[in-house]
């Protein structure tokens, strides 16, 4: 049975005759006749029969024509219900985010949900995965804070809804002593013969390192070290001549600020985009929404104060 010819036989029990039924649904009276005629078919009794010049409900059309009330009734509650939650503000929203975000923008995050106990509710989440990864987080959160270098393929918009956070500038972190700390910016020419940390293969700053700065400076690029969170990177670098890339908004932890120097390398400047992505129907939730609005406020007022 389809939801559709219930209601069809409702009418014509309702308003009496195919034509009326025909004007109330905005249908030709063929289709109204299609419709009642496909109903018919998931029936041994009829359902309908010929009264003089219009058809009416025989009686195991009228007990149909009742039950199907309470079926367009229930789907009625059913849409509401489903309404209601995409309009709903506080229902929970789950966010991931990988570690240097999460470590700059959960806190707040989580701070304005808890000060807003009639607004969306975060349920927060770290994951260290790479570039291709961040797509198939989506499936399993609401809101999944990606990252990827500008030269690197577009998110899949046909199974992913994206919101531009922030473009941000990758840097040159050095220990405060190094001997080009003094210095405002770097050259590749500087960084000959220094001893590297990196991500691992894969993930999203290795390859800025491995292509684009070893093309740029002309010869390999000696990589020493393998980490990919950022707290171990900015640790190691504060208590070595070990240089390595931050982000420069997300990437220095506060506690190893006075430790740590970041630089731009002026001839190979590098950024990494920073993106929300989220599944259609996600996006559909005004929570959803909220809290996408939320993190890019939060992203924008961290980047623009450091």
């Amino acid at each position: 049975m389809d939801v559709h010819h219930l209601r069809t036989l409702r009418e014509l029990r309702d308003r009496g005759s195919v034509t009326a039924v025909a004007e109330a649904l905005h249908l030709s009276p063929s289709a109204v006749s299609q419709q009642l005629a496909a109903l018919q078919r998931s029936f041994e009794v009829p359902l309908t029969e010929p009264r003089g010049r219009v058809l009416g409900l025989t009686a195991a059309g009228e007990r149909l024509a009742d039950a199907g009330g309470e079926v367009l009734a229930a789907m009625a509650r059913a849409e509401q219900s489903v309404a209601g939650y995409l309009r709903a503000r506080g229902e929970p929203v789950t966010v991931t985010a990988f570690h240097s975000a999460a470590l700059a923008w959960f806190p707040a995050l989580i701070e304005r949900s808890l000060a807003d106990p009639e607004g969306p509710q975060v349920r927060c989440r770290d994951e260290d995965v790479s570039i291709e990864e961040f797509v198939r987080l989506a499936a399993d959160h609401d809101v999944v804070i990606a990252h990827r270098p500008p030269v690197s393929r577009p998110w899949p918009e046909h199974r992913v809804r994206v919101t531009p956070v922030i473009e941000e500038p990758i840097d040159l972190a050095l220990h405060r002593d190094h001997p080009l700390a003094g210095q405002q910016t770097v050259e590749l020419a500087d960084l000959a013969g220094e001893t590297w940390l990196a991500a691992h293969e894969g993930f999203a700053l290795e390859p800025l390192i491995v292509q684009a700065l070893a093309a740029s400076a002309g010869r390999p690029i000696e990589i020493t070290h393998r980490v990919n969170e950022f707290n171990v990177v900015a640790a190691i670098i504060a208590r070595t001549r070990t240089i390595g890339l931050l982000p420069r908004y997300t990437g220095l932890p506060s506690a190893l600020r006075s430790e740590l120097v970041l630089r731009p390398i002026r001839d190979l400047p590098i950024t990494r985009h920073i993106d929300v992505l989220a599944r259609p129907e996600a996006m559909a939730r005004a929570g959803t929404r909220a809290v996408i609005s939320r993190i890019v406020e939060i992203a924008q007022l961290q980047s623009g104060a450091r």
